[in-house]
Parts: C-alpha cells; structure tokens; sequence
C-alpha cells in the first residue's frame, strides 16, 4: 500500500515531545520515515510561537533542510486557509514560491480552492486534492485540475470509527463514479486513523500516518516517534 507520512501538522510539543517543528527537525525526520517505509512525506512549515506558515522564506528553509539531509525525498505541504489571512493572501503566497514542494495539497472544502489548485498546477507543482465531507465533492469534481490530480485525499469529519469509514467509502464511490481514475488516500485523526489504514487496505486505496494524525500505536500505546507509526502500517499491512 502506498503511505504517506504527515509528520507534524499542527500538533505542539505539549501533544507529543517529539514533533518535529524546526527545519532540521523536519528534514531528520523526513529521512527516518522514508528509511521505515513511506512513500512520501508531508510536511507543515511552523513558527517559533508554534504556528503554521506558507511563507516563502520560511517554506524556503525547510525545503533546503530536507534537500540537504534527504535528497531523493517527495515531498509536499499544506496550502491550508489557516496558515494566512484568507484566499487572496493564499493564492499571491503560493505564487511566490521560489523553492518548491514535489506536491502541494489542496482542500475542496475551502474558498478558493479551485484557483489554488490551477496555481499549483501551473506553478509545476504536483498537485493532490482534499475533501472532507461529500458536500465538497461537487466542488472538486467540477474543477479544472480535477484529472491533473496524482491523487485524491479523503479526510472524513466524523470522530467514531465507524462513522468516518462509512463516509470515506461514500466519498470514493462518489468520485470513483464520476470517472476519476487517479488514486484515492484515506486518512483520519484521533480515534478514525487505525480503522481508516485498514478500510483504505481493505479498498485498495492510499493511506498516511503521522503526528498530524494521530501519536498512537494500533494497541493504543503512544508511538515513540513518526518512524514507529510507519512501521506499524507495514506491518499491519503486511500480515492482512
């Protein structure tokens, strides 16, 4: 199964003492995860004060980081309406890149997602698409980028297991329907992340781990680092 590892996201150190929030941080931890078995790595710029940022500085010194400690490394970040003021700051930093991620993700569930994507898309990043719940399928399947996607992120709401499994198969079959033929990842947080791994096996589809998801091993332990959630999914994986 292919595996992307999100290694911080928003999470603070209060959360799990080993997040990694610096530039080095991110790289050290980029190398680990791909030496345990992903596939990808997913990354969010932080701040001293614990924040998230699309900065082209700060997006700038990550990048050299990782660059310099795992060179064969791909690997994206986030375009998420919470690192800016809004659409039009969004889209004027995005533009202003000068290092560039492999791949950038975009949320349907956001205002001006669709220039976002096209931004991406033109800028010669690869491009991965998100929705949350089935009302921001309209939106990304009436998008132009739509079959410029490498994949597809499923990000179910819901917090009981059960619940975001449910609505993650409905989301696939609404898109899978529709005639998208890239591939779809699912994924969750908290308590969804361990039933959507094995629902996204189960499916055939992508999945990802990681501190931005989830600190905890399948039996419920805490995971020591982003290198131990890794290694649980190829070995839960592997034995199904």
């Amino acid at each position: 199964m292919f595996l992307k590892a999100a290694v911080n996201g928003g999470r603070s150190r209060t959360e799990h003492p080993t997040v990694p929030v610096t530039a080095e941080e991110i790289a050290a931890d980029t190398r680990a995860v791909l030496a345990a078995g992903a596939d990808v790595v997913h990354f969010h710029v932080r701040t001293p004060d614990g924040g998230q940022s699309i900065r082209p500085d700060a997006l700038a010194e990550v990048l050299r980081a990782i660059r310099a400690t795992a060179p064969d490394a791909v690997v994206g970040t986030t375009t998420g309406l919470w690192t800016c003021s809004g659409p039009e700051e969004r889209y004027e930093l995005v533009k202003s890149w000068d290092i560039l991620p492999d791949f950038a993700s975009v949320a349907f569930c956001e205002e001006g997602a669709t220039e976002t994507a096209e931004l991406v898309v033109e800028r010669g990043m690869v491009l991965e698409s998100a929705v949350w719940t089935l009302d921001d399928v309209p939106a990304l399947l009436a998008s132009p980028t739509l079959h410029q996607n490498v994949r597809i992120l499923i990000e179910p709401m819901s917090e009981d297991p059960e619940e975001a499994v449910t609505e993650a198969r409905a989301m696939a079959e609404r898109i899978l329907a529709a005639g998208v033929t890239c591939p779809i990842l699912y994924h969750g947080e908290g308590a969804t992340v361990w039933p959507l791994i094995r629902a996204a096996a189960e499916d055939g589809h992508q999945s990802r781990i990681g501190f931005e998801d989830g600190t905890t091993l399948p039996d419920g332990t805490e995971a020591p680092d982003n290198a131990a959630l890794v290694r649980a999914v190829r070995e839960l994986t592997a034995a199904s």
